[in-house]
């Protein structure tokens, strides 16, 4: 049986920087707000209507194909994750088949609908598909465009100065080098709470999950059998279409499960915190992984964070990372690398790579 490697990898992040200072325009805030709490001192914002999520991993992808030596139309599968699609339906995994020009029925694309541990679910989906000789490259993709359903306000100041936009790409294909490659996956899921970080709107739930849990929210939705089931004026009145999170208790449940999916890995394959050489978390909050690396017993120098140049971009924020941390020359063949992402759902995941 095969093994995965990652081939290929690249970025893309948005030309326009957006400071801590230039939100505090908008909403009662200040840099030394956001990074006293987050870590964050600027992010990047997409272009509308000329960027999207889709178009943004395009770009990463071109860059993780060409450095992968091979040919777009050697692509014979898309994995895409994201939480910030395009439209609500189709995904994006088609839109950037199209945007990369290799539109043939020949290849399948899969969206990921996991949020912040999207890239590690893909990951290992994609590592099943190459053990088994179904595919010889894969193309991963997590892209977000955040700013586009973001609430510039006070009120929404606890969300909105956390997250970015910007896109990462790997290519995925079989190596038969002993000890290369991904050597475990480590998934799993707990929907108790899921609205504690969630965009509610639009939605088709009709207000059920509310209903069964016993909470009292007014979505307007009208009496009669039939009608507005994604959105409505109430909705629209009550700021009812904006991300939603609990950052206390998303914080305390990140710190608990981030060092608990790390050793399972870890204990699985027989190694230890001190056999890793870099760990790249998913960049949550700097408060988050500065909390795991201490938990985990790491030095600065095995630890590669970004949030403070680009913000929380969900999905992408691993691939982003990754590929920074290689071009820099702090990931070299034979590192042992650790992946570690928690997010909404929840969903949390890690993954243990050989470089």
């Amino acid at each position: 049986m095969y093994k995965t490697k990652i081939a290929g990898i690249g970025h893309y992040v948005p030309e326009k920087v957006v400071t801590n200072n230039d939100l505090a325009k908008v909403m009662d805030t200040s840099d030394e707000w956001v990074q006293e709490r987050t870590g964050i001192k600027e992010r990047r914002y997409g272009e509308k209507h000329k960027e999207t999520t889709a178009s943004m991993g395009a770009k990463a992808a071109a860059i993780a194909i060409e450095r992968a030596g091979i040919q777009k139309e050697d692509i014979d599968f898309i994995i895409f994750g994201t939480l910030s699609a395009d439209y609500y339906f189709p995904g994006c995994g088609v839109l950037l088949q199209r945007e990369l020009g290799i539109t043939n029925t020949e290849i399948g694309a899969l969206d990921i609908r996991n949020q912040c541990s999207g890239f590690i679910y893909g990951l290992s989906i994609a590592d099943q598909f190459i053990k088994t000789g179904m595919y010889k490259n894969i193309l991963l993709v997590g892209s977000e465009m955040h700013s586009m359903g973001l609430e510039f306000s006070t009120q929404g100041r606890n969300v909105t100065v956390i997250f970015g936009d910007g896109a990462g790409a790997v290519v995925l294909q079989p190596t038969e080098k002993d000890g290369q490659g991904v050597l475990t996956t480590k998934l799993h899921s707990d929907g108790t709470y899921a609205e504690k970080l969630a965009m509610i709107n639009p939605g088709s739930h009709g207000g059920y999950h509310f209903d069964k849990l016993g909470i009292d929210v007014d979505f307007g939705y009208p009496d009669e059998e039939y009608g507005e089931i994604f959105t409505t004026q109430h909705m629209l009145d009550n700021n009812q279409l904006y991300p939603n999170m609990e950052g206390q208790f998303v914080f305390k449940l990140a710190v608990q499960k981030f060092p608990e999916v790390i050793n399972e890995a870890l204990d699985e394959v027989g190694l230890s915190a001190t056999d890793i050489d870099m760990l790249v978390p998913h960049q949550a909050n700097l408060r988050i992984s500065q909390f795991v690396q201490k938990r985990m017993g790491l030095s600065d120098d095995k630890v590669y964070n970004n949030i403070q140049k680009y913000g929380n971009t969900t999905a992408a924020s691993i691939p982003i990372a990754l590929c920074e941390a290689w071009e820099a020359g702090k990931v070299k063949e034979g590192d042992l690398v650790c992946l570690a992402a928690f997010g909404s759902g929840f969903t949390w995941g890690s993954a243990l790579i050989r470089w």
